[in-house]
């Protein structure tokens, strides 16, 4: 299966093949909700701030 090749290599990277793959989950994860807060989230136009 793919996932036990995907897991092998990543054991065989050391904490690099754990690590890389978690960090791009997250910021991933951190895009998706910024998209997120900027499309559901109230807009204030600029005449509102002043």
């Amino acid at each position: 299966m793919f996932s036990n090749q995907c897991f092998a290599l990543m054991g065989s990277m050391g904490w690099m093949g754990w690590l890389m793959p978690l960090t791009f989950l997250l910021l991933l994860g951190l895009g998706i909700l910024a998209l997120a807060k900027y499309l559901f989230m109230p807009h204030r136009s600029r005449e509102d701030r002043s």
